[in-house]
């Protein structure tokens, strides 16, 4: 196995540009937001046309498309809460939310259909009350959860303040009735007022056209949006090249950056994955910190199997994002303490395929996309989701196989209390050559070995 896992990784990927990372990325983040795919990505386009017609310079207009771009990177924050609070697939609702006014009796009667809809009825009218009563707070809780840890992922990204400033105050509306903070007319950031509006024209464009767009910004002018803003989005879209573009194909949206800031180095590229790798742990708290321990565990393999640095660097980055494509899985399936129904597994049966066509977007994550899309596939064929077997898996795959049921087995999920290690080693001994590779099983018990003995040195030292 080891000769098939050598490889080389260049000490930089050249013609790499993070406005082509992110916007492929970005689309983890439509799927969760339970938006069609190229909508950050549009949403960034309509706003750096804004951008232009209100007299923002290049480099203002850069960090303004990237505010929109990442808009939505602690949107998988709240959605655990917010299932548990509504009772609700947190997809839906998310993506009918986006189209929902500020008025009482609309905002009412989406409640009222939305919570609860697939409980019992006791269960709904105890979830309505509660959501009657603390409606506001309630709110208020979410939408601050998702803002501050979506600033703090693009810190993390290396952003500046107003990047992060831009996406913290995303949901304030310019009459003050917004939130988290209820900010007001100019003390909204200019970029969170333009990546509000510009939200709305793309969820309201391709739900109902360039009318239904315009129609739908100046209807909330002067409430949800800065007038000025809402003109200019009017003079931008007066010859109709911005609706055209917004039909065209997603990579005429992107612009080619000359900027050096632009490239992307290797630690970058870890960077990104770790914090794409961190959202995707942010989704349930039943799979928290998952991918960084199947990250770990994987390059425990690595190490034990002698690997190279450049291949165990590829192999943790795949890792941290195999399972990118749960950000496409409600949390009403995720967070289900039982059995999940044929519909159920059949939806959670597609998050690698989500996997491997989010990351098939850019050659540098080719390798991330095949073992992301392959994870839960068997060595005798019987796997998901294509039934490949043998061969036909990785050797890189099988490693992040092993990785990933270790940490399954040895962390709670809500169907079941975590396992012991000797216990989950037990499994998959049992497993070897049907469901997973004998030799990456051996080398993950030889790097968890290390580990132990480096734990009770520890402990030691404590004492």
């Amino acid at each position: 196995m080891t000769p098939l896992l050598s490889g080389s990784l260049p000490a930089a990927t050249p013609g790499l540009r993070l406005s082509q990372i992110l916007s492929t990325l970005s689309h983890a983040l439509d799927m969760t937001e339970g938006q069609p795919a190229g909508h950050c990505v549009r949403a960034a386009f309509v706003a750096d046309r804004i951008g232009a017609a209100v007299g923002l310079a290049g480099p203002e207009r850069r960090e303004l498309r990237y505010a929109v771009l990442l808009k939505d990177l602690g949107c998988s924050s709240n959605a655990a809460r917010l299932c548990q609070l509504y009772l609700a697939d947190d997809l839906g609702f998310k993506r009918d939310f986006k189209r929902l006014g500020s008025g009482l009796p609309e905002v009412l009667r989406f409640v009222l259909e939305q919570t609860g809809a697939g409980a019992d009825l006791a269960g709904r009218v105890r979830a309505v009350g509660h959501i009657l009563r603390h409606g506001g707070e309630i709110a208020r809780e979410l939408i601050e959860t998702r803002c501050t840890r979506g600033a703090s992922i693009a810190r993390r990204l290396r952003f500046s303040e107003t990047v992060a400033e831009g996406i913290a105050s995303l949901d304030e509306h310019w009459d003050g009735g917004g939130k988290p903070a209820g900010l007001s007319g100019g003390a909204i950031p200019l970029f969170s007022r333009i990546a509000l509006l510009s939200q709305i024209v793309d969820v309201f464009h391709r739900f109902g056209g360039p009318r239904a767009a315009l129609e739908e910004a100046r209807r909330r002018s002067g409430r949800w949006f800065d007038p000025a803003l809402v003109a200019a989005l009017g003079e931008s879209a007066r010859d109709g090249a911005l609706w055209d573009a917004l039909a065209g194909p997603e990579a005429l949206l992107v612009p080619v950056e000359d900027d050096p800031a632009e490239e992307v180095d290797e630690p970058y590229l870890d960077d990104i994955a770790q914090a794409f790798g961190d959202i995707v742990d942010a989704k349930s708290p039943y799979t928290g910190n998952h991918c960084q321990r199947v990250a770990l565990y994987a390059d425990m393999i690595g190490e034990s199997l002698a690997l190279s640095d450049e291949t165990r660097r590829r192999l943790r980055r795949a890792a941290l994002l195999h399972d990118i494509g749960k950000l496409g899985v409600s949390n009403s399936i995720l967070d289900k303490p039982g059995r999940l129904d044929e519909r159920e597994w059949s939806l959670m049966r597609r998050h690698p395929v989500h996997s491997r066509l989010i990351l098939t977007g850019l050659p540098v994550f080719a390798e991330a996309a095949e073992i992301g899309g392959a994870h839960h596939e068997r060595l005798d064929g019987r796997g998901y989701p294509d039934g490949i077997g043998g061969p036909e898996i990785t050797p890189l795959t099988r490693v992040v196989t092993v990785a990933d049921i270790f940490d399954a087995l040895t962390a709670d999920r809500p169907y079941r209390k975590a396992m012991s290690r000797a216990d989950a080693f037990a499994i998959l001994e049992a497993d070897r050559d049907t469901v997973v590779d004998r030799q990456a099983v051996a080398a993950l018990r030889e790097g968890i070995a290390r580990l132990e003995r480096a734990e009770a040195d520890a402990d030691m030292l404590a004492a």
